[in-house]
């Protein structure tokens, strides 16, 4: 589905300031980040500016420094309409390998609400992660110890951790991030033993009353195209795919 490059490219960027890097560098328009969080893509350039063919080699030889700086491979986001036309064939010439093929997804806010309203599942809602809600992501996502706290503990937006219930404890959370009319959903996680029984669904309705309750009256997320589970959910919540983007990273 093609839309404004400028839409992509926003929302690329609220993205990145969901997920802060622990080094931010912006040469020339380029989002240079470097994190020691789990979430490599917090870590990835985005290449948000024009640059002539001719320029590619230099502006590219300058992110490869900066990542070679802290020890880590250069890995560029790679979004239509969101850098300069040919960036991703200049990579591919020097080896850079196609990584992580995602979907960006949005949808009104009003209708995700419509499309799932509150059921019978006890929901917690927060301003900040707890202990239960940073166990069940790692559970699902893996170990992120204090580099991903600390990575949420630098997000500047107003932030929404939802927990899900039960007898049990804590099945299922998941987090949003408002930021001038847009609320961005990320760290979806259910446990398995709970998945298939509205768990996440509930998730996904309380980040949409917490979005409305922020004016953000839309909402946008990111799903692997494989994740079929998840991309039912975000369908029937009414989501709709943007565009598809990629990562190319250095050999």
């Amino acid at each position: 589905m093609t839309q404004i490059p400028g839409l992509v490219r926003g929302l690329q960027e609220r993205a990145a300031r969901a997920f802060p890097g622990r080094t931010l560098e912006n040469v020339d328009g380029w989002w240079l980040r470097y994190g020691d969080s789990g979430a490599w893509w917090a870590g990835s350039v985005l290449p948000h500016s024009g640059a002539a063919p001719p320029d590619l080699p230099t502006r590219i030889r300058v992110a490869e420094e900066f990542y070679a700086g802290h020890g880590a491979r250069a890995r560029f986001q790679i979004s239509p309409g969101a850098g300069p036309s040919g960036l991703d064939e200049a990579l591919a010439e020097r080896g850079y390998r196609v990584e992580s093929p995602m979907s960006l997804q949005s949808a009104p806010t009003a209708q995700v609400l419509d499309r799932l309203p509150a059921g019978g599942a006890r929901v917690r809602l927060a301003d900040r992660p707890t202990d239960e809600w940073f166990a069940t992501w790692s559970a699902v996502h893996g170990p992120g110890g204090d580099p991903e706290w600390d990575m949420l503990r630098r997000v500047v937006g107003p932030s929404g951790y939802v927990c899900v219930l039960t007898e049990a404890g804590v099945v299922a959370a998941g987090r949003a991030v408002a930021e001038a009319g847009w609320a961005g959903v990320f760290g979806m996680a259910t446990l398995p033993a709970a998945r298939g029984r509205g768990a996440a669904r509930a998730v996904l309705a309380a980040l949409a009353g917490w979005a409305a309750k922020q004016g953000a009256e839309r909402m946008y997320l990111q799903v692997e195209p494989g994740n079929a589970a998840a991309w039912r959910l975000y369908e029937r919540a009414g989501f709709t795919e943007l565009c598809r983007y990629h990562y190319r990273t250095a050999r």
